[in-house]
């Protein structure tokens, strides 16, 4: 394995660990030139999983990019970054298990908000609003209003920031 830094040819394993669900092994090498660590990946060559977009095309399904949009969702919110290694991890193990060659956009959407919704429901929201393209406050307040009702929150007492002619004065 060729060294990053020194581009030496010859390292030596520290570590080997099982990843992403079992499929991918994880091992931490050291360079037999510089010292330098660095960490590599094998995993079993599949056939790419395709995704199916809204206007009917289809691309290559991106970890990177899924792993992207959700760090946008939870930025500055108290979710790790192996929170969301995991939930990703959870998805593709989902849509390994599906055995499908294509998933449609709408259906990994789903999955990862079904996943938020747990983590986070301010990320849930973020993701939410991007993922439906929401296109004014009111679509984002009705999903608000849904995810209080699916928690059970009850407002008893408390002014309804949402309702259209609510009183928020104190």
């Amino acid at each position: 394995m060729q060294c990053p830094r020194c581009n030496h040819l010859e390292a030596r394993v520290v570590d080997s660990r099982t990843s992403r669900g079992g499929r991918a092994t994880r091992r931490r090498r050291e360079c037999l030139s510089c010292g330098e660590r660095f960490t590599t990946y094998e995993q079993v060559e599949e056939e790419p999983l395709l995704v199916m977009k809204k206007d009917g095309g289809s691309e290559t399904y991106d970890r990177g990019k899924l792993l992207a949009s959700i760090r946008v969702a939870c930025a500055k919110r108290p979710v790790s970054n192996r929170d969301i290694e995991s939930l990703v991890d959870e998805v593709e193990e989902q849509l390994a298990a599906a055995d499908q060659r294509d998933v449609a956009s709408l259906r990994l959407g789903e999955l990862v908000m079904e996943r938020l919704r747990a983590m986070d429901q301010v990320a849930y929201v973020r993701f939410a609003s991007v993922y439906r393209n929401f296109q004014d406050t009111t679509e984002f307040m009705e999903e608000v209003r849904q995810l209080l009702r699916r928690a059970g929150h009850s407002a008893a007492g408390q002014v309804d920031l949402f309702s259209a002619g609510g009183d928020q004065s104190g």
